[in-house]
């Protein structure tokens, strides 16, 4: 497996964490649903230093050349991310869980204006 981190530092962008979670409301998510190769991404934020960034955990037959969704995060941002990364997986382990993953604060009543 490999992953790739994107992580933007908003300090220089018109757009918030509170924004960027609205988009993910109104369009960000389904169409991550039929990636192929991809095995799980989640977007992730840091209120405290105003960072907005995503996380993506693809299988090892993935094909790096493959189109993928347009890149709403950077058009809405206006910068491409502050640091992308991408590392080989040395192992993973799924934990016992009780239902499915939960959505998150985008999906929340914490997360809404």
């Amino acid at each position: 497996m490999r992953a790739t981190v994107a992580w933007w530092d908003l300090s220089r962008s018109d757009q918030t964490i509170a924004s960027l979670r609205e988009c993910l409301r109104e369009e960000g998510v389904e169409q991550w649903e039929r990636v192929p190769g991809l095995r799980l991404k989640f977007w992730i934020s840091d209120v405290r230093t105003d960072r907005w960034g995503a996380v993506m955990l693809w299988d090892s037959t993935a094909d790096p050349a493959a189109p993928l969704p347009p890149n709403r995060a950077s058009e809405l941002i206006g910068y491409p991310p502050t640091h992308r990364m991408a590392f080989d997986v040395e192992a993973a382990v799924e934990g016992l869980c009780s239902g499915p993953l939960e959505r998150g604060p985008a999906f929340t009543a914490e997360g809404r204006p």
